[in-house]
């Protein structure tokens, strides 16, 4: 990686914001603009961002996929109203005939299930699903064969599959539009780096944020929306977090013989995913040995492709034998090492220090329902639309985990 421009960096017009957000991707910019364009919120937001070009983070690297397929009924209901909004972007953006309309490509999920196990968690899944609205359907061998006859099914007893609102969106579109549309509402966004934090003498209150070029910013609320390197922003108000980067590979790949229908987002029994990408396809999958990795640490390890992905993806279309990468990359999850749910809320003790964290590869088509729930935090000290308290940092000190089956 690159080292980040610090000539650039760029001070604040003012010493004092009644809210601070630490980091300025995709939770900074969807968090700012929910508080900047809600009518009963009247105060100053600075929003700071180590590296404006974005190049690194992982919203830049991301898949920008969305599904309802989850096992936690809160986690459901978050993702749908993210398909609520980006079908519907422009509304929410206030009828700007400038804003995009942004299509979501619902080429669904399909998550397969290798043993009796798994399908009794996906049945279990899909009940939940199917209660709160979700088109889940559970899928057998022989429907699966029939739907899409271009898979190897050996080895998969059956599957959940969703066609509706899941698949992938332009989410850099959403985001380019929330940091303008912020900025247009007064948002202050900064080239800069928080290094420090102050706290009262109590150590109850964070009384200001202090910069790499020697600012000191007093501040009313502090947001951690630092991504993957949130627990660095969190330990400057003394504040442990289970998050740390870890690396996660996509291909982008042509095939010979192109399929002849859509490709859902499948995730294999063996962990890896694929999915139509327009005229591409794309695929990805942690590694077998999944440790933290360093924060600026984004090389590609081609042994990945070629000793698990392409075997495995070959395995499940025979179709796929036959393919060419023209482009990959490495992203780094924010992964929350307790239970892979997002951590939200205000910490215990240090009262004005608000958590968006911890995301663990679902941030971004999270982040609509978590920034509008912040923001409600913010504004009216409770969430109004969705009660996100199921995500509070209090379980993160009672180690008490919020446990999500459907992780990829």
């Amino acid at each position: 990686m690159a080292p980040i421009d610090r000539t650039s960096y760029s001070a604040p017009s003012r010493s004092r914001y009644d809210v601070v957000i630490v980091g300025g991707a995709m939770y900074g910019s969807s968090v700012s603009w929910f508080l900047s364009t809600n009518p009963d919120f009247d105060g100053s937001i600075l929003v700071i961002e180590r590296d404006p070009s974005y190049e690194f983070s992982s919203t830049a690297r991301t898949n920008s996929c969305m599904r309802q397929q989850f096992s936690q009924e809160i986690n459901v209901k978050v993702s749908q109203f993210a398909a609520e909004y980006v079908k519907n972007f422009r509304y929410f953006m206030g009828g700007d005939r400038e804003v995009p309309e942004i299509a979501l490509h619902s080429y669904g999920y399909l998550y397969m299930a290798g043993t009796k196990d798994a399908v009794d968690i996906m049945k279990q899944c899909q009940a939940i699903q199917a209660a709160c609205g979700a088109g889940t359907q559970f899928m057998t061998r022989d429907e699966i064969a029939d739907a899409y006859p271009f898979y190897n099914l050996e080895g998969v007893l059956g599957a959940n599959h969703n066609l509706k609102d899941e698949g992938y969106f332009d989410g850099g579109t959403v985001f380019n539009w929330w940091r303008q549309s912020g900025k247009a509402h007064g948002v202050e966004f900064i080239a800069n780096e928080a290094v420090a934090m102050t706290l009262n003498a109590s150590e109850t209150q964070v009384e200001s944020v202090i910069l790499a070029t020697g600012e000191i910013v007093a501040c009313g609320t502090v947001v951690n929306a630092s991504g993957p390197r949130a627990t660095l922003t969190s330990r400057m108000a003394g504040i442990e977090l289970p998050i740390e980067p870890r690396r996660r590979y996509t291909y982008i790949f042509d095939a010979e013989q192109p399929l002849d229908r859509d490709l859902p987002l499948t995730i294999d029994p063996s962990g890896c995913h694929m999915r139509s990408d327009g005229r591409y396809y794309l695929a990805g999958c942690p590694p077998d040995h999944d440790p933290a990795t360093d924060y600026d640490d984004f090389a590609e390890d081609h042994d990945i492709w070629e000793a698990k992905l392409w075997p495995a993806i070959a395995n499940r279309v025979p179709q796929f034998e036959a393919i060419k990468v023209i482009n990959s990359w490495v992203g780094h999850y924010a992964f929350n090492t307790l239970d892979q749910n997002a951590i939200l809320g205000r910490h215990t003790r240090v009262e004005n220090f608000i958590f968006v964290n911890g995301f663990s590869g679902h941030g971004f088509q999270q982040s609509p329902a978590m920034g509008r729930g912040t923001a409600e935090l913010i504004t009216y000290g409770e969430y109004r639309s969705l009660d996100l308290t199921p995500f509070d940092f209090s379980r993160i000190e009672r180690n008490e985990p919020f446990l999500e089956l459907a992780i990829i």
